[in-house]
């Protein structure tokens, strides 16, 4: 799993958590580290912050839709973009969840869960 996160503390929580619940994660503050880590890693799953710094995560997911159509890893927006206009954008950007900030880990890693389940099938 990749996330993308741009604000350090955050970003080093939401992978120790991922990391909690036996999830292979590693994390990038750019999108630029993003593409490596995912090039490098291959992961089934995404969690990726809207407002990165160097590009949107709206600019990420479409992207990884051109790039890979149908075979893509599932994106999850995790984001503090949390109006209803947000979570519109980010379906059409690609996103298959949007999880507004401050999320509740326990929902956070449930969602994961699910979502790793239903690509192992």
């Amino acid at each position: 799993m990749v996330v993308a996160e741009d604000e350090p503390d955050s970003l080093r929580t939401l992978v120790e958590l991922l990391r909690s619940e036996g999830h292979i994660t590693e994390g990038a503050r750019t999108s630029k580290d993003f593409w490596r880590l995912f090039h490098t890693i291959g992961p089934d799953v995404c969690l990726v912050d809207i407002g990165l710094p160097d590009r949107s995560g709206y600019e990420i997911a479409q992207e990884m839709s051109r790039r890979y159509g149908a075979d893509r890893p599932k994106l999850v927006a995790v984001t503090g973009w949390i109006q209803t206009s947000d979570r519109i954008l980010a379906r059409i950007a690609g996103f298959d969840r949007h999880v507004p900030k401050p999320y509740d880990p326990a929902a956070l890693l449930a969602l994961v869960t699910d979502i790793t389940r239903s690509v192992s099938n």
